[in-house]
């Protein structure tokens, strides 16, 4: 069962290419692949409120808001101009396209 979603994508700045984190399983996928050595207080406190939001004891949208600000701190959120226009999720667009 996938687990929820954010409003709106994060996108992580990887070694050669920028990852759409959309969701609390992007997010576990994402710290399951943090370096063993950069693993810190920051990054546990980070897991911890993953879990609880994925047993439905925080919203994911305060996992959406500080994973941005791990990110941030870690040097790698990626500015939305990094991101190829193809790839952005235009949430905002009706159905028409219009």
């Amino acid at each position: 069962m996938a687990l929820d979603t954010f409003e709106h994508p994060i996108y992580a700045q990887r070694k050669y290419f920028v990852q759409e984190v959309a969701g609390l399983d992007d997010v576990f996928d994402f710290l399951d692949e943090w370096p063993q050595e950069k693993r810190d207080v920051t990054y546990e406190v980070m897991l911890d409120a993953c879990r609880k939001a994925a047993n439905r004891q925080l919203p994911a949208s305060v996992v959406a808001a500080n994973f941005s600000r791990f990110l941030k701190k870690n040097g790698k959120l990626a500015d939305i101009e990094d991101v190829p226009l193809h790839l952005r999720r235009l949430s905002d667009r009706n159905v028409s396209g219009i």
